[in-house]
């Protein structure tokens, strides 16, 4: 096997800065939101002058479509992980909310309220079609009961990217995603808080339902 090629020093020291900007921003996230999130600010944490930082991340929306894009990507390889182990759909809700529970701004900033003015560009689309695909796999081979959202999804195959999906695959993958997107929000956001029982158990019941 060819040895990589090793970075030169400019590129090392780039992704360096790239990655502390990056760092740096998921702590303002934590503290007061992705809606805040400021460049300038960044830069002053970091010693530098905002021009100087402008040169890693042309714009606040690129810096943020890179923070998404790397939340989607380590969620779908947290699921791939958990398919290549054991591929149910019972196991991969609960790998979702492990996630979810590792860092709740990382899951907020992609399946919370959406940034205002920021437009997330088709290649993050694609990653977030790619955690779909491997709830699609889970859901087709789950037994499931024809409903009569079948009839409709039918015209609409072409969102999984895969005509050969059973409708009723379809159905169960996107009621999986809504119902465990649903409990684990309403945990994370806290309007859980305060109420006589365990958030977990809630989740894991909702997720036997689910499966029966």
């Amino acid at each position: 096997m060819p040895k990589p090629t090793p970075q030169a020093p400019r590129e090392r020291y780039r992704e360096q800065i790239r990655t502390e900007v990056k760092a740096h921003a998921w702590n303002q996230i934590a503290t007061a939101g992705a809606s805040a999130l400021s460049l300038n600010a960044i830069a002053k944490q970091m010693g530098m002058s905002g021009p100087a930082l402008y040169r890693y991340y042309a714009s606040r929306d690129e810096l943020i479509t890179e923070l998404i894009a790397d939340a989607y990507r380590s969620l779908a390889n947290a699921l791939h992980h958990i398919a290549d182990k054991k591929g149910d759909l019972a196991a991969l809700a609960h790998g979702v909310r492990t996630w979810g529970l590792e860092d709740p701004h990382r899951y907020l900033l992609i399946y919370g309220t959406p940034i205002p003015g920021y437009h997330a560009p088709p290649t993050t689309t694609a990653i977030s079609s790619e955690i779909m695909k491997t709830l699609l796999t889970a859901a087709t081979a789950t037994p499931t009961t024809p409903d009569e959202i079948d009839a409709h999804l039918a015209h609409h195959r072409a969102w999984a990217g895969d005509d050969q999906i059973p409708t009723t695959a379809l159905h169960k993958a996107l009621t999986f995603w809504t119902r465990v997107h649903g409990a684990l929000s309403l945990e994370l956001t806290g309007h859980l808080d305060g109420m006589d029982f365990d958030p977990g158990e809630l989740f894991a019941a909702e997720v036997r339902s689910l499966m029966s």
